[in-house]
């Protein structure tokens, strides 16, 4: 996958999760909450900053965290909360989400 389409894919996750979350905790039906579409903004802007994504699959398998700490903590209350539903929510990019982080996770291993 190129570099540019794997970007865009991991951006297009993102605000799928925070979608998910928003609809659901906050009860936004049409678009986002403030809070939210802030927290999106934010996490898109880091992935388009990301000089390691030819090396990586996701942020979570990333050896830098570059979301600020107060970010950093909503973006995991968000994935905690969406991860599990997105499965019943868009199966297909909840399957590969894993896939792609299983063979991450064996990759590093192998190399170790």
């Amino acid at each position: 996958m190129k570099q540019q389409d794997k970007r865009e894919w991991e951006k297009q996750l993102v605000s799928e999760m925070i979608q998910l979350y928003c609809r659901k905790k906050h009860g936004a039906l049409e678009g986002l909450c403030a809070d939210c579409a802030a927290l999106e903004a934010y996490a898109r802007a880091r992935s388009d900053k990301c000089p390691f994504m030819e090396t990586k699959t996701f942020c979570s398998n990333c050896k830098v965290h570059c979301y600020n700490a107060e970010m950093r903590e909503k973006i995991r209350e968000v994935m905690r909360f969406a991860g599990p539903r997105m499965l019943f929510v868009h199966p297909v990019m909840a399957m590969r989400h894993v896939i792609e982080s299983n063979r991450e996770k064996r990759r590093k291993a192998e190399s170790q």
